[in-house]
């Protein structure tokens, strides 16, 4: 039964599940505050990634934050403050950082990547779009040969899962990367991941559902949501009042505040990420994790893009030059030719993402409020998970077969 689909939050996870939804034959309605040129959906690395079966909440993590904590330049940043929701979501944190729970969430994660890169693969097929997308793997570049053993052993779990994955030494990267000096001492290759540009898709998504019937609505705030009997009747925008007979809350870092407006607790804290794009010749061909500096490398549509820190410290899109040199500095150290410019580092963007506790995303319903599915929570793998997260909205709202087991990502799961 066609039903009328009210989506707040406009980003890679609320488009993709406005398109799942329209081709459902459901009435749909994207809202968002920002202009939908803007936010994580657009300064992200653009990876698709199986490899990362490893969730942000991993034994050591707190112990690492601790430590870069002092060090301005790290790739991982926690602010502490006195905020209750920033204190409950560490709790949390470090109660889903044990080996036990990283282990059962392996397969998970790697199931719903799966599923996300095969529906970017239909996407692209379907003849409606005609988006960059290469799948060409993902080369884990290490320096020390300690970093080297630790993604090894990551590599030989992912073996485990079925996933393609080779160590190589310098010498074979050379052989695949023939036009890159590189100084590294080899890399972990997982075969399995591919690479779009984000801007370039994101803009075709919107032209596809503007065309399609799906009415984008920019600069429209959320400004109230009216419930009554454990649903919602409707909300109020900057400009509108609007009905519905179901919701989706897609608005990443800023979920946790409208979900407590239903009495939904989710914690989430925004996670802050920058990139950096040269248009000089680097003739990267393959993405690269950059593993002592945890920089993202992406040979993109026209430039290359550099990504990179966790910036735990709040909802602000505050520009740090100290982290942006940081990552143009890894740069240069691993890739000995290349030269990031000034104009280029002053040029360096933002985008907050949405992390949960334990690593996984919220997909779902809850049981404190039946029209509204919860679609937030993704960390650094909010655009792999657009299409697969889409589907499954779609599926939920649509009241069809599942394509993953939903519980792991239960909005009420408890930490």
């Amino acid at each position: 039964m066609a039903k009328s689909v009210i989506i707040i939050g406009g980003g890679i996870i609320g488009l993709c599940s406005a398109y799942y939804l329209q081709r459902e034959g459901h009435k749909v309605t994207v809202v968002d505050k920002s202009d939908f040129t803007s936010g994580a959906s657009y300064v992200n690395a653009g990876y698709i990634t199986p490899s990362h079966i490893i969730s942000l909440a991993a034994p050591g993590m707190i112990n690492k934050g601790i430590k870069w904590m002092f060090n301005s330049e790290s790739p991982f940043y926690v602010k502490p403050r006195l905020n209750y929701d920033f204190l409950k979501w560490s709790w949390a944190f470090k109660k889903s950082a044990t080996a036990q729970k990283v282990e059962k969430a392996i397969p998970v994660i790697k199931d719903i990547n799966l599923l996300s890169r095969e529906l970017y693969e239909d996407l692209k097929s379907s003849g409606d779009f005609d988006f960059f997308y290469q799948h060409k793997g993902l080369l884990m570049y290490y320096q020390t040969e300690k970093a080297g053993e630790e993604e090894w052993k990551v590599g030989q779990r992912a073996i485990q899962e079925g996933l393609k994955v080779e160590n190589l030494s310098k010498e074979q990267v050379q052989k695949i990367e023939k036009n890159v000096d590189l100084n590294i001492k080899g890399a972990v290759y997982y075969h399995s991941d591919a690479h779009m540009t984000p801007n370039e898709f994101m803009s075709q998504l919107k032209t596809y559902l503007k065309k399609n019937g799906v009415s984008i609505l920019g600069n429209e705030e959320v400004l109230d949501i009216m419930v009554a009997n454990q649903e919602i009747t409707g909300i109020k925008t900057t400009n509108l009042h609007i009905k519905s007979d179901e919701f989706v809350i897609a608005t990443g870092s800023w979920s946790q505040n409208l979900a407590k407006k239903l009495g939904v607790d989710i914690p989430i804290q925004a996670g802050k990420g920058y990139r950096l794009n040269t248009k000089s010749e680097t003739n990267i061909t393959i993405p690269a994790i950059l593993m002592e500096a945890k920089v993202a490398v992406t040979p993109m549509n026209g430039f290359t893009r550099f990504a990179g820190t966790m910036e735990i410290g709040g909802i602000n899109d505050i520009i740090n030059p100290v982290r942006v040199n940081a990552i143009a500095k890894a740069a240069e150290s691993y890739y000995p030719n290349l030269r990031v410019n000034e104009q280029e580092k002053e040029a360096a963007k933002c985008g907050l993402r949405p992390c949960s506790p334990d690593g996984l995303p919220y997909i779902g319903k809850s049981s404190k409020c039946k029209n509204v599915t919860f679609a937030t929570g993704h960390a650094m793998m909010g655009w792999s998970l657009g299409p697969a997260t889409g589907k499954l909205v779609s599926e939920i709202i649509s009241d069809k077969k599942r394509s993953l087991d939903l519980s792991p990502f239960h909005i009420d799961r408890k930490f």
